[in-house]
């Protein structure tokens, strides 16, 4: 069966998208940092709104805006770690930016483009078009190879950060490194299933895989693994379903994971690599 260029490009971009949420979602709930994951999606949504209300690309504002408030946090936290004060209070400083600009954009410039701001909170990935899910991909290739890079001396420095220290791991700069990272997945992703739902591809197969297994690495292994099969699932189901969103099936199915892995498991501790 020939697969339409929509669906092709929208499964080249899915699955840059799934990979680097995957990685980035396992150090996210390792460290306790889910809430960091939320508030960069919202920082995501102001971001991109800026830029629209300015007339510029929203991908300047998407990555210039996440990258920024992520390094903020980590330098406002302890150790290049936000705590949930630091983020909490960006957090509403961000939605309050967030209706600012959306009032601004839909005041002065709706007529262009009125449906640019639906796009940004619920994500459009059956409308990417070649050049924009090779970006994706090409974004999301980077990513990935950085965290990849940084994964073993930041999961030493997750579950033990005192004794990472002492032996000469840069555990503040590792904090910073991944935010800075973080904050580029969920600008990626915006751009796939929308501001408001990416926190659910960050966390909901992260959260599975951590339910499932003890050790690190293949935990790692599998939430890449179970974001991707959510990923290709859900644009499974919406192309054969039309009337359902790709964004809401994606994240319908990781969820699912998620609670089936909670019914029947108990969660682990995590082991030492």
């Amino acid at each position: 069966m020939n697969l339409p260029v929509f669906f092709l490009n929208a499964l080249l971009a899915g699955t840059a998208v799934a990979v680097a949420c995957g990685l980035a979602g396992y150090f996210l709930v390792l460290r306790a940092q889910v809430f960091t994951g939320d508030a960069l999606s919202h920082v995501a949504f102001t971001g991109a709104l800026a830029a629209l209300a300015f007339g510029i690309n929203p991908l300047i504002g998407l990555f210039g805006a996440t990258i920024a408030i992520a390094l903020l946090m980590g330098t406002l936290g302890r150790r290049g770690l936000a705590d949930d004060v630091v983020i909490g209070t960006i957090f509403a400083w961000i939605l309050g930016l967030g209706v600012f600009f959306l009032t601004l954009y839909t005041t002065s410039r709706s007529t262009a483009n009125g449906a640019a701001g639906v796009t940004v909170l619920f994500g459009s990935i059956f409308g990417i078009s070649a050049s924009q899910s090779r970006v994706v991909a090409l974004i999301g290739a980077v990513v990935c190879v950085l965290l990849l890079v940084i994964a073993r001396p930041l999961l030493f420095a997750s579950l033990d950060p005192a004794v990472a220290a002492a032996r000469g791991v840069p555990v503040r700069f590792l904090g910073f490194a991944f935010l800075a990272l973080v904050g580029a997945c969920a600008a990626e992703a915006t751009q796939a299933v929308g501001a408001l739902l990416l926190l659910g591809l960050i966390a909901a197969p992260a959260g599975t895989a951590h339910r499932l297994t003890t050790r690190p690495y293949r935990a790692l292994a599998l939430s890449v693994a179970l974001a991707v099969l959510a990923t290709w699932t859900g644009l499974g189901l919406s192309y054969v379903i039309p009337v359902l969103p790709p964004s809401f099936a994606i994240l319908a199915v990781a969820a699912g994971g998620l609670a089936l892995a909670a019914a029947v498991t108990r969660k682990p501790a995590v082991a030492s690599p």
